[in-house]
């Protein structure tokens, strides 16, 4: 006899992800601040309107919450599609030329500042006290280090870059210049606006790899 797939209305499906979300977004809130180590996951189910048992259904440990919040706070949703398979990657690719690769994603960089500057600044400071956090930011760092040896490999293929560099080379200059501290003291801090930003981004990096 053949075996029936269970069924799962559209409206769970939905409600599934609205508790989700709420759940997102109070811990973006209580994670800066007061901040994680100093927030209990019972806080953040009572911000989110949530029983403590759905927050641990839904994310299993407050490590899993931060990783998961970290992922959605970058990407800019929670839709599963990897950052490599995204419209703007595409885009990169097909720009014609060096400089036009660089100002594409300075529009990516300074969209996932905006939202997630915050976010980092916390979480690199709990990741100096604390080793859940700290575990976080290092696969954040990993995860970045892969994205820009994917960039570095692409700017490489233009035939533009100055021979003395390398794939390793690229990487390092792309960064450091993607560092939400760049994004952090110049826009938030110093008032520079957006547009001031992407075009220090692409000046910065073209300067650094062109001849």
């Amino acid at each position: 006899m053949p075996v029936k797939k269970p069924y799962v209305s559209a409206y769970r499906q939905e409600q599934a992800r609205q508790t989700r979300r709420a759940i997102l977004s109070a811990a973006a809130e209580l994670f800066v601040d007061p901040g994680y180590a100093a927030t209990p996951l019972t806080a953040v189910a009572a911000r989110a309107g949530v029983a403590i048992q759905t927050l641990y259904k839904v994310f299993g440990s407050k490590q899993a919450l931060l990783s998961a919040l970290v992922d959605v706070t970058i990407a800019g949703d929670d839709e599963p599609v990897a950052l490599p398979d995204r419209d703007f990657v595409a885009e990169i690719r097909a720009a014609s030329g060096l400089r036009a690769k660089l100002e594409r994603y300075s529009r990516q960089i300074a969209e996932v500042q905006a939202r997630q500057a915050q976010m980092m600044l916390a979480l690199a400071a709990a990741a100096t006290a604390d080793p859940e956090a700290a575990a976080i930011w290092r696969k954040n760092e990993d995860d970045r280090r892969r994205g820009m040896l994917m960039f570095a490999t692409d700017l490489l293929a233009t035939g533009e870059v100055r021979p003395e560099h390398t794939v390793e080379t690229v990487a390092d200059v792309l960064w450091l210049a993607m560092d939400v501290r760049n994004y952090d003291w110049l826009v938030r801090r110093r008032g520079w606006s957006v547009d001031d930003f992407r075009r220090w981004y692409t000046d910065t990096v073209a300067a650094a790899l062109l001849p």
